[in-house]
């Protein structure tokens, strides 16, 4: 094997392991919340609808600024703006665990949600530029670790607030630190050594390939309305399982727990689409999809007491549909420039749109006082999400001519 062999070799290995990392870091922060949802409101004294606003803060921050990751990458290159998004990744979860003030937890969330913005929106396209052949396969990878280490927050989130530190329990604020927090260095060093010295490789004029049409584009708004009808289940569940689950006389820990369950048969979920988005069936699936979430949403309302199937039958859905949604953000486009405008207007228009989940989800439990309305919400979305996947697997690219 030659020198250059040899050197090309190491750097796709360092390159996958800084995906890796980068991977395993997106969802901690967001997913160890549900579990200690009623800790926070205990302590602070928020209010239901209040807490499910905080649950919606990232959301909101990634609608708002995943157009201007297109913009950062474009001027200071991919490698250079995902490093710094980390960086900030880390203070928001620092931030957000200080002792004191309750502003600092709205302030290291809204961090929190800006920094995943930049990331969330530029990973589809490295994924497109450095693994062009293997779009499926890598972006499967990339959200089964996502929903893995998501997953393994939600369960250890309540355990790590109880462990006892001077005789008390170390508390939420603890537990959302070393829950979001503990892998993060490891992410910046590794995405750093894996592109060091290479930021000006990427970096273009702003002015070149103007992709402002993107926004008037149709099949651009049927991978947003995907991706955000997606993710606004997600979001719902991960926000509110514990709850549903406590509601049915299971303990804080059990159902932090489930939640954890629900993130991990999402890895399943995520790896299985590689093997099912083939052939002559590759066109239907992102609307089959969805009827394995029907089925879920049906079983936790009609039969909650079979919580952890119907969450692990959840998950099995919401891995699938989030790798079909990244998937369909790397193939609607031709090249990774194209990619990544697209990944910044189906992002930003699709956390809009996946922020009201949580909040009207919450909202309805409070009317209502029991979960049937809530979950009657999730299975419209999802049935919604079915509709939008016959469109969206059309094999049809964004920015050209029709």
């Amino acid at each position: 094997m030659t020198d250059t062999a040899a050197e090309r070799r190491t750097s796709i290995v360092l390159l996958v392991a800084a995906v890796c990392l980068v991977a395993a870091n997106m969802r901690p922060t967001i997913t160890a919340l549900g579990p200690l949802i009623d800790q926070i409101g205990a302590d602070t004294g928020l209010s239901v609808a209040a807490l499910g606003a905080l649950a919606a803060v990232p959301l909101v921050a990634w609608a708002l600024f995943s157009p201007v990751a297109h913009t950062l990458s474009r001027r200071y290159g991919q490698p250079r703006t995902l490093s710094w998004s980390l960086v900030v990744l880390l203070v928001g979860t620092l931030v957000r665990s200080i002792p004191g003030p309750i502003a600092s937890l709205w302030i290291g969330t809204a961090l929190i949600g800006m920094s995943l913005a930049i990331v969330n929106v530029l990973m589809p396209a490295v994924v497109k530029r450095e693994f062009p052949g293997h779009v499926a396969a890598m972006t499967s990878v990339y959200t089964a670790l996502l929903g893995g280490f998501g997953a393994i927050a939600s369960g250890v989130a309540v355990p790590i607030s109880l462990i006892p530190i001077d005789g008390d329990p170390a508390g939420w604020r603890f537990a959302l630190l070393i829950s979001g927090g503990a892998l993060l260095p490891f992410a910046i060093v590794a995405w750093w050594w894996a592109h060091r010295g290479e930021h000006h490789r990427y970096v273009r004029s702003p002015a070149h390939h103007g992709r402002t049409g993107i926004w008037t584009d149709p099949v651009a708004w049927l991978v947003a309305a995907f991706m955000g009808l997606q993710s606004a289940t997600f979001y719902m569940l991960v926000t509110w399982l514990a709850a549903i689950s406590m509601s049915t006389g299971r303990s804080e820990v059990v159902a932090g727990i489930d939640v954890m369950v629900y993130q991990l048969f999402s890895i399943a979920g995520s790896l299985l689409l590689p093997f099912v988005y083939r052939g002559r069936i590759r066109r239907a699936v992102p609307a089959l999809i969805p009827i394995v979430g029907l089925v879920g949403g049906l079983g936790l309302m009609l039969a909650p007491a079979g919580v952890p199937f119907w969450g692990a039958t959840l998950g099995l859905f919401g891995g699938a549909s989030l790798a079909m949604a990244m998937t369909l953000v790397a193939q609607r486009a031709r090249d990774h420039d194209a990619s990544s405008a697209l990944s910044g207007m189906s992002q930003s228009v699709g956390y809009l749109v996946a922020a009201f989940g949580p909040v009207v989800f919450g909202g309805l439990h409070s009317l209502t006082g029991g979960w049937t309305a809530s979950l009657a919400l999730l299975l419209a979305v999802i049935a919604t999400l079915s509709v939008v996947g016959i469109f969206a697997g059309r094999e049809r690219f964004v920015l050209e001519k029709r």
